[in-house]
């Protein structure tokens, strides 16, 4: 008799080591932003901002696809600086998505609709796709 409660004592404290896991992982799932917008905008602790489609949220390497950053250059006639936004995938190694190391992620907030970077990024995907 003794050794079938102990049988049940241990299936018993497997099953609520098992439901407290899978509260806290259904309770970090809800605590995660949702974004409404197309694009988000990842900064990270050394000061990059990537621009993009994010996914995987709540794993160690958030996945970002449809890539772009700003690149500030000069204009050889005017001397003025200028933003340009980039598509990653135009570098050596023609990256098609980007993961973040989730621990240097300062920052994720939604990219506008109306925002400058959205027009950007609109402008773009419809020249690559002509």
């Amino acid at each position: 008799m003794r050794k079938s409660t102990a049988i049940i004592i241990i299936c018993l404290a497997i099953a609520v080591v098992a439901l407290a896991i899978e509260v806290v992982t259904l309770k970090r799932a809800e605590d995660l932003p949702k974004f409404t917008s197309s694009y988000q905008a990842v900064l990270l602790d050394d000061g990059q901002v990537f621009y993009g489609k994010l996914s995987r949220l709540g794993t160690d390497y958030p996945e970002m696809t449809q890539v772009y950053y700003v690149v500030r250059t000069t204009d050889p006639q005017t001397k003025q600086p200028k933003n340009v936004l980039v598509k990653r995938g135009k570098e050596w190694h023609g990256p098609t998505e980007t993961y973040f190391n989730a621990r240097h992620i300062i920052m994720i907030e939604p990219v506008s609709p109306d925002s400058e970077v959205a027009h950007l990024i609109a402008q773009a995907e419809s020249q690559g796709k002509k």
